[in-house]
């Protein structure tokens, strides 16, 4: 719930905004009363557990395969220790910030349920670092995606205990130099929560729910940009009109198919069938069918990712109501595994048909009588012709990285963890696939502007000449040659605006009228 650039977790369902608007935008974070206490209730359990010696996994026994070896529990504060020292082994490149707040506040997020067994105390802690800005260093390689996150999470909790590494106020320092300079004091874990804190899937969902949120925006950018290339095309506007969507309801082509219409509602440029052709090629005319899948394909990761962004994910379990403490699977990250593939995948195709739309753009065997290439001068201009190469370029990468993470599996820990999800590899390509498609995009928005330019912007629909005048706020356009990766790069960072984005989904929301 956010008031006041405040969100308080634990009264209702975490929302994809809401992790945007802490990740991204720094919104502050509390915790509501009734979490409070069931996080109290579950910890006074956990310590009877202690004085009464029983044998639990993680609590009074090793890890993994040591989970047959007894550990006294007055040993319990050593165990957690040389747990998240021994686990915090990832290598390769820091994940983002933002990802890392993300990571921070689904987990947090994760253990208010109070199934987990941590003190209060430390979850305070790691609000503390979300709203006075200390961000753990964490690789982003070594998760096998069960069970959980281990690797990257342990680099999360080193910094808690006052270890390992943290950015803060944009220097990189030791763990505990960035906690004291916030003013925050180290936590010294007891008994089971360093389990607590690194056996879960926060890592890869954290990536997973930012991932999907900027998919859902490039969906946005993709009706947009098609529209405006249907329009600078001279494209037939039959192929969107309702008739055809209603007998093939898919909500997801329904939703494109009114896009199309209602930006380019208005238009000079949009022929009737038979007007200059009677059917346009399938990157223009099956936009609604393409974009509607991929579209459809975003609302079910959506939804699965509420439920894991809102779930109980490490092990052992507390139910201290039932007097029951559970090792089950719940760490595993097959769900996110298979949708992040799916994301990617979905993505991907995005990127994939905007490519051949540049195509018809620029080539002038393809676009009608515009100029080749997009210049009036060619031959001594090349225009917008390796703009194309630097597309295709992309959605190559794209197709190697859309292979599916979530068909392997290397068996760890002894084979006591026999099958794993590779769910945070999932995630990481489908990511890397979601930046790549901006550019993509983006690229198609340079060329259908520059088309624009030359069919004269004032005949377009009334939604394609604001995305032209978005466009051209930023971009200028230009004749002659010049160095253009810089106003490439800007549409991409426009593109990712929060207010522009919620500028491009009004605009896809408004009724434009004929």
């Amino acid at each position: 719930m956010a008031k006041n650039n405040q969100i308080v977790l634990g009264g209702s369902l975490l929302t994809l905004k809401e992790v945007v608007q802490i990740a991204r935008c720094h919104y502050q974070v509390g915790i509501n009363r009734d979490s409070r206490e069931k996080i109290h209730h579950s910890r006074r359990y956990v310590e009877s557990l202690l004085e009464e010696k029983r044998v639990v996994y993680g609590l009074t026994t090793g890890f993994g395969k040591f989970s047959d070896t007894y550990i006294p529990s007055e040993m319990g504060k050593e165990l957690q220790l040389n747990l998240i020292r021994s686990h915090a082994c990832g290598l390769g490149e820091p994940l983002p910030d933002d990802v890392v707040r993300a990571v921070i506040l689904l987990r947090v997020n994760a253990l208010l349920h109070g199934h987990s067994g941590i003190r209060l105390a430390v979850l305070e802690t790691m609000v503390e670092m979300l709203n006075k800005g200390v961000t753990p260093v964490i690789p982003e390689q070594g998760s096998l995606g069960a069970s959980g996150d281990l690797a990257p999470l342990a680099h999360l909790a080193l910094v808690l205990m006052g270890e390992g590494e943290a950015k803060y106020r944009g220097e990189q320092l030791s763990g505990l130099e960035a906690l004291a300079r916030a003013g925050i004091s180290p936590v010294s874990l007891e008994a089971k929560e360093g389990l607590a804190l690194i056996n879960g899937t926060q890592v890869m969902t954290a990536i997973a729910a930012l991932a999907c949120w900027d998919a859902i925006q490039l969906a946005n950018w993709a009706d947009c940009t098609a529209a405006l290339t249907a329009d600078v095309l001279r494209g037939v506007k039959q192929a969107f009109e309702p008739e055809t969507h209603e007998i093939r309801p898919h909500l997801g082509q329904q939703e494109v198919a009114r896009n199309m219409l209602r930006l380019t509602a208005g238009s000079q440029l949009i022929t009737n069938q038979g007007e200059l052709r009677v059917q346009d090629a399938y990157s223009i005319r099956c936009v609604p069918q393409v974009h509607g899948a991929s579209r459809d394909a975003l609302q079910h990761i959506h939804e699965k990712l509420l439920i894991e962004m809102n779930s109980v994910t490490d092990n052992p379990l507390i139910f201290a109501d039932k007097d029951k403490v559970i090792s089950g699977g719940n760490f595993h990250g097959q769900p996110m595994a298979l949708i992040m593939d799916y994301l990617a995948i979905a993505v991907a195709e995005l990127a994939n048909i905007s490519e051949r739309r540049v195509e018809r753009l620029v080539n002038p065997q393809l676009n009608g009588d515009l100029p080749g290439f997009l210049t009036k001068r060619g031959g001594m201009n090349s225009g917008l012709m390796i703009v194309q190469y630097t597309a295709a370029s992309i959605v190559s990468e794209n197709k190697s990285l859309a292979h599916p993470a979530s068909v392997d599996s290397i068996p760890s820990s002894a084979n006591q963890e026999d099958h794993v999800s590779m769910g945070t590899i999932a995630a990481r390509k489908a990511a890397s696939i979601v930046n790549n498609s901006y550019r993509v995009i983006a690229i198609e928005l340079f060329c259908g502007a520059r088309a624009a330019d030359y069919r004269g912007s004032e005949k377009l629909g009334k939604g394609t000449n604001r995305l032209y005048t978005i466009c051209r706020r930023h971009v200028p356009f230009i004749e002659d040659d010049h160095v253009m990766y810089p106003y490439l790069n800007k549409i991409v960072e426009l593109m990712k605006e929060m207010e522009i984005t919620e500028e491009i989904e009004q605009l896809l929301q408004k009724d434009l009228g004929a």
